[in-house]
This record gives structure tokens, sequence and C-alpha cells, in this order.
């Protein structure tokens, strides 16, 4: 299965989302049977690494995302990946409006679709350390609800 996450830049909750999933798919031992991936739908930090504070607060709980770097959504991504998980509702919207007609793979919102306490993944990017942390606990509960997911249609 091939998933990708997107937010705006890549830099801080995309990339949190792809290292956070891909840690506990490896630990599952389900990793060799998924792709996963980020974008963002803007193209300010192309080729530029996760923003550092998303790093430092990764790598406090176990997580390395140093060798991940930003990167925009493309055409093809709606064809490569089967299910692409925005962040937010104004991603969502952006994604469904890249979306070539060809496109057939499944967008929803990464909390919603999962019955989490919010629906959108705060963008922490203004904010002061604690944004980091809440980011990283909604996307450690999402990840756990998407392996399950995975995990049923395996």
């Amino acid at each position: 299965m091939r998933i990708l996450f997107v937010c705006l830049g890549n830099i801080c909750r995309s990339p949190t989302a792809e290292g956070v999933f891909r840690h506990k798919a490896e630990q599952a031992g389900l990793a060799r049977q998924l792709q996963i991936d980020s974008a963002g739908t803007a193209a300010w930090h192309i080729g530029k690494a996760p923003d550092e504070r998303t790093c430092r607060a990764a790598r406090a709980r176990g997580y390395e995302l140093s060798g991940l770097q930003a990167r925009q959504v493309e055409s093809e991504d709606f064809q490569r990946f089967e299910l692409i998980l925005a962040m937010d509702t104004q991603n969502l919207a952006d994604l469904q409006r890249l979306r070539p007609a060809s496109g057939g793979a499944e967008l929803d919102l990464l909390l919603r679709r999962y019955g989490l306490a919010l629906d959108e993944v705060p963008d922490p990017y203004y904010g002061g350390e604690q944004g980091f942390e809440q980011v990283l606990d909604l996307l450690e509960q999402a990840s756990d609800a998407l392996l399950a997911d995975i995990r049923g249609r395996l």
C-alpha cells in the first residue's frame, strides 16, 4: 500500500506523520509492504530538511526525520499513491483542486478519518514548543489507527 501525508510546506506536520508512521510500521513488521512519503501543497521549502523544532521534538520521542527533504505534491502522486492524507481542510481542498481527472488516490483528512478528537492537525510553525508536542501526540494516535486499518486491508 502506498500512502502520502500532505501539509502546506512539508517541513512540520507531514514529515512528522511520515516519520512517526514509518517507525510504527517498521516496529509492526509491515514496512516492506508499504510505501510512505510526504509532500506539501506549496513550493516554499522544496529540498529543505524538516523544521529544526520538528526534528528536535521527534528525536526526543525516538523518531528520526533528518533524512527527509521537502517536496511539492505532483500530479503523478494521485496515481502513485492509493491513499493521500491531508493534515487540514485547506490542504485537502488544495489536493482536490490539484487532482487530475485520472487521479485514483483516495483523499481524506488524517485525523477525521480515524475519529480523533480534532479533525485537523494544527500547524505548529508560528507557535511554541508545545505545538510540536501536540502534533506528535495527534500523529502517534492517528498512526496507530492507520496501522490497524492497514492490517485489516492486507
